[in-house]
């Protein structure tokens, strides 16, 4: 007996890759499950789609598509082998998502690869990106706190000048002071 529960960890990375290499697909009108218990032979995954006659019945106007995966073979993936078996249930999804289908003459091996290294180069690009901006924030950080800290010297500096020169004012006046009594 098959047993189906939502993914959210699936869904998690379906919507990276989607946002990253599939801008046409509704995150939306997409569902991530996994399966346990399918006597499939050689099954990972599989794409379905919400068929043009269901959406009419439904009164839905765009297309809905699940991505299973069948937990016994794919949670034994390496995390490479996992990305590229979404990466092949995606492509599954045409750009109209209506509710179609592209068949295995697109989603063959040579193109999946060329999607995961686009993946890889754009996860690593991502990452040297957020890298950066955390550098140039923390610069930026250190160049405000330094600048306020110049800032507070020279206040402090200012007071210190501006009590000196009251000071010697004060000892000035009383000099002159003293000089007229006397």
């Amino acid at each position: 007996m098959i047993r189906y529960e939502i993914a959210p960890d699936i869904t998690r990375t379906v919507n990276e890759l989607a946002v990253m290499l599939f801008p046409h697909v509704k995150l939306d009108s997409v569902s991530c499950i996994r399966s346990f218990g399918s006597s499939s032979r050689g099954t990972i995954a599989r794409c379905h789609a919400l068929g043009k006659a269901m959406q009419l019945g439904m009164g839905r106007t765009k297309g809905f598509y699940v991505v299973e995966i069948l937990s016994r073979r794919f949670d034994k993936l390496s995390d490479e082998e996992k990305i590229k078996v979404l990466i092949h249930e995606l492509m599954h999804i045409p750009k109209s998502f209506g509710g179609g289908f592209r068949h295995h003459d697109y989603v063959c091996e040579k193109n999946i690869e060329r999607e995961y290294q686009r993946y890889v180069n754009l996860k690593s690009r991502k990452y040297l990106q957020e890298k950066n901006n955390i550098k140039l924030k923390n610069d930026w950080l250190e160049l405000t706190d330094n600048i306020l800290k110049r800032d507070n010297n020279i206040r402090e500096h200012e007071k210190i000048h501006e009590l000196k020169k009251e000071n010697n004012t004060k000892v000035h006046y009383a000099r002159e002071k003293k000089r007229w009594f006397w």
